[in-house]
């Protein structure tokens, strides 16, 4: 079988070795057969060295230096399809789902991006935040294949490569984690939409290699970031106040929440706040996200 040459995948990586390796090996045996871009982040474990030994045909790319979300736009800068299928290296397609999400690419010329539905291992149970993305309340326009999303879950999406780099990708000042959000608001300014898809089954073994507060740090202050880089004033100050009041009350909070302040200066400068008929739609997800079990680290 040809490889689908519409699609080539990318994973970004740090420190998570063994993760990458049985990612590689399900990616691989894809009947899609997608060429695979990975990015290593400066990872101290010598998972560069074990990819480029036991998959010479995947892409290798090094970065010096932890990107963060921003390897995946080193890596779409080298792209040649039309389409690029996000993974982590904790998530894997299931066979068949890229394909799917391809066609559904081809079809309607002005959707961005495919979400999945994600299926969580070992028990392959609905990922808590399905719901939300199953009975999302933004207004879809008649041609939209399924629930019209606001932001996306990058290591289950595929986008359409000319979007991504038209909304410019990825924002290297949030590094990583809740970074979809704002390049999700530059895509809706843009004109461009975003659907979820529940017959597109992406898989996630969530990695042992991860550290909760640090996550939730991080989470908080892009949240915060991202709401006065792109919300109208009333709304960043309705969200900032949901937000701080959602937030557990210790040292890992206050840290992120020093942190989004002492980055207001560069937030002010590149403020550019959304289009009416976006923030519409972003105001209609403040209550099931407020609500959603999926979202308690950020409120």
């Amino acid at each position: 079988m040809n490889p689908d040459p519409r699609i080539t995948v990318v994973v970004i990586t740090r420190d998570r070795r063994p993760e990458l390796l049985r990612t590689l090996d399900l990616l691989t045996r894809l009947p899609e057969r997608p060429p695979v871009i990975v990015v290593d982040n400066a990872s101290s474990d010598g998972t560069a060295d074990a990819v480029a030994e036991a998959y010479p045909r995947v892409r290798l790319i090094r970065a010096a230096r932890n990107l963060g979300a921003v390897a995946r736009n080193l890596a779409v800068e080298e792209v040649t399809t039309p389409y690029v299928a996000f993974c982590d290296d904790d998530t894997w397609w299931e066979p068949g789902a890229m394909a799917r999400a391809a066609d559904l690419l081809d079809r309607y010329p002005r959707l961005a991006t495919v979400t999945g539905l994600i299926l969580v291992e070992p028990g392959q149970e609905e990922d808590p935040i399905t719901p939300e993305l199953r009975h999302s309340p933004v207004p879809a326009p008649s041609w939209m294949p399924g629930p019209a999303l606001m932001s996306i879950l990058a290591g289950a999406s595929m986008l359409r490569v000319a979007a991504f780099r038209e909304a410019g990708g990825f924002s290297p000042r949030l590094v990583l984690g809740g970074e979809e959000e704002l390049l999700c608001m530059d895509l809706a300014t843009r004109g461009w939409w975003m659907c979820w898809a529940e017959d597109v089954v992406v898989h996630h073994a969530a990695s042992t290699a991860r550290d909760p507060r640090e996550r939730r740090r991080v989470g908080i202050r892009n949240t915060l970031w991202t709401t006065w880089l792109r919300r109208p004033l009333p709304s960043a100050a309705r969200r900032t106040l949901t937000v701080l009041r959602s937030v557990p009350r210790d040292r890992t909070s206050l840290s992120a929440v020093a942190e989004a302040v002492a980055g207001l200066p560069w937030v002010l400068r590149e403020r550019r706040p959304v289009p009416g008929h976006v923030e519409r739609d972003l105001r209609l997800l403040e209550e099931p996200q407020r609500h959603s079990p999926a979202r308690r680290y950020v409120g």
